[in-house]
């Protein structure tokens, strides 16, 4: 294994649900919505989450269509995940606590076919650091202190 690259995230958390991060220049904020008991100042992790593997595979995309010297106008990606939201509740199930799929969606607007269009898409997904960490098992180490 060959790490050559380390990205890394400190988020913290109050007295709520609202939790901050610095990600470079920007404050980031994820939140709960006011039902659930937060104060709905920002997108919650899963929607978060899902937004990541959107903005990656957008992200990549572009760096893709600008190396093949496609003309890609845009792309929008939609995401869904299918979930059984009873173990992060705290309530016994025999379902994983995540999600058990995604479904990837991405209109591409450039000058190519169907099927180049999936070619296409498929190539990203492949390069995508955030699709690889959702469709292989990788090591995930968590340390109290």
């Amino acid at each position: 294994m060959s790490v050559n690259k380390v990205v890394s995230v400190s988020a913290e958390m109050g007295k709520d649900f609202r939790i901050h991060a610095q990600l470079g220049n920007h404050l980031a904020f994820i939140d709960q919505p006011e039902a659930a008991g937060g104060t709905d100042k920002g997108p919650n992790p899963l929607q978060l989450f899902l937004f990541s593997l959107a903005g990656c595979i957008a992200s990549i995309g572009r760096i893709a269509a600008n190396q093949k010297k496609i003309e890609l106008r845009g792309m929008k990606v939609n995401v869904e995940a299918g979930m059984n939201a009873a173990g992060l509740m705290g309530k016994p199930t025999e379902d994983r606590v995540g999600f058990q799929s995604f479904k990837v969606n991405a209109e591409i607007d450039a000058d190519m076919t169907t099927e180049e269009k999936q070619a296409f898409l498929d190539e990203v997904c492949a390069r995508c650091p955030v699709h690889d960490n959702i469709g292989k098992a990788t090591v995930v180490e968590h340390i109290a202190q």
